[in-house]
């Protein structure tokens, strides 16, 4: 049994009961139920997070790429508690209640196109499991039973729920797993720096629009029904597509009658500094949306899609032809959590957050770049607020290396050592801070993050590894 003390909770008693019954995301199971795993963290304030040895750091990857509007929010915690007294759930499956209806209108107005109804899930995982369900759905009624093939992404992640597992193309998630799906299609990563060697960005491109192309044939266009993307493959690395990648692919889902579903659980409300990245800054309108995380900047659980009215008359009114979308949730739309991502989406208007990260964001990408001069980088990317820097200790290797993994967690122990909390995947040390950030800030991050490279360099040097 765990106590208070004051507005602190007894650590002892809470890392003792994590150690004996807590089953955390990830978890490696020969280290179940031993100490010295991942830390507790006890409070947070802006871009801050405290952990319980009084240690302050900056939290790099904004949570899990979610804390938009930065931690120790009143209003969100006022809406939150609001809410909560006046009516803290209501059945979806039966009435509706006012919070999530003013959400799917704030939502509808800023997405682009016709894309103008909204449906809410419990997260990214759901949401993008309705949406493919919805491509099921909609396939069945116009009477096409076949064309339900989904085309995904190597790297592409998508969630943890059997179908959108399977529909996640990182390695490292499918180990142990069954996942394997028949409808389940995989083409290449569009990850420029590991693009094949001599091959200008332009040719890749083509390569990778015609490895496209001539999968939809393979597969038979009457049997593709979805393609599946983020626009930038976040989980998976960070990689941001050629120009011109997602116009050329909607173009053939377009000819095809395929569904572009634009898996944006990362990069909507405000990550690449615009409500949506897909039309601003990848220049398409795709046929369905995902969104979560920073919808409600991670206070509470949220998530949903918003979709195409042109794809919905094809299977409402007079063409429902007496159909049901019966796929939900018990907290559909939950008017807790719809109406702390109305006050989240408050505090990015009034603060002139997605401006502001429109004005910084050239600076903490060019920042991020110039980390890349360092011997131990072999690429340094980024867009938006979200940047990684890639370990390379064989320059001559064609993929990441066990060893490179190795150094990236050194990496990210010293780190956080030094004040900095960054994700490591892979090879790779992944940012993606809350869009308060400020300049001073992003150079208080690369400090860290440049003084930790360097150590792990200098020692790597000492123990003649490279």
């Amino acid at each position: 049994m765990y106590a208070e003390t004051g507005s602190q909770w007894n650590v002892a008693e809470l890392e003792d009961a994590a150690h004996r019954h807590l089953i955390s995301p990830a978890e490696e199971m020969s280290k179940l139920g031993t100490s010295g795993g991942r830390p507790l963290f006890t409070s947070a304030d802006g871009i801050y997070i405290r952990d319980s040895h009084g240690r302050t750091l900056i939290d790099g990857p904004g949570g899990m790429w979610c804390t938009q509007v930065g931690y120790n929010s009143q209003p969100i915690a006022d809406a939150i508690a609001a809410q909560a007294l006046r009516i803290c759930y209501n059945s979806p499956w039966y009435s509706i209640n006012g919070p999530a209806s003013e959400l799917a209108r704030r939502i509808a107005a800023f997405a682009p196109g016709d894309l103008d109804h909204v449906f809410f899930t419990t997260g990214g995982s759901s949401a993008v499991d309705s949406a493919l369900r919805f491509m099921q759905f909609y396939n069945n009624v116009l009477g096409r039973p076949d064309k339900k093939a989904i085309i995904c992404r190597i790297d592409g992640y998508h969630g943890s729920t059997h179908l959108t597992a399977a529909c996640s193309g990182r390695a490292g998630n499918r180990p142990n797993f069954d996942l394997a799906l028949d409808n389940v299609s995989f083409i290449s990563a569009p990850n420029v720096f590991r693009r094949p060697r001599g091959m200008s960005e332009e040719a890749f491109l083509d390569m990778l629009v015609a490895e496209f192309e001539e999968r939809v044939e393979t597969l038979g266009p009457e049997n593709v029904g979805a393609f599946l993307a983020e626009p930038l493959l976040a989980s998976g690395g960070i990689l941001i597509p050629p120009t011109g990648y997602h116009r050329r692919i909607l173009e053939i889902c377009r000819r095809h009658d395929i569904l572009y579903i634009s898996d944006e659980v990362v990069t909507g409300f405000g990550r690449c500094g615009h409500w949506f990245a897909s039309e601003e800054v990848f220049d398409i309108v795709p046929d369905i949306i995902t969104f979560a995380k920073g919808v409600t900047s991670g206070y509470v659980p949220l998530g949903g899609f918003v979709i195409s009215d042109a794809v919905l008359a094809r299977v409402s009114g007079e063409n429902a032809r007496g159909s049901f979308y019966t796929n939900g949730y018990t907290y559909s739309g939950h008017p807790v959590s719809c109406a702390a991502a109305l006050a989240n989406i408050d505090i990015i208007e009034e603060k002139g957050l997605l401006a502001h990260v429109r004005e910084i964001a050239p600076y903490f990408p060019e920042e991020i770049r110039k980390l890349g001069e360092l011997p131990l980088i072999g690429d340094a990317r980024g867009t938006g607020l979200v940047a990684c820097v890639e370990c390379v200790t064989d320059p001559d290797a064609e993929e990441a290396t066990d060893f490179d993994k190795e150094v990236a967690l050194r990496v990210d122990r010293y780190c956080y050592e030094g004040g900095l909390i960054v994700r490591p995947i892979g090879s790779m040390c992944v940012l993606s801070p809350a869009l308060i950030i400020t300049r001073e800030q992003i150079d208080d991050m690369m400090a860290i993050l440049r003084g930790s490279i360097v150590r792990v360099q200098d020692e790597l040097k000492a123990e003649g590894r490279w």
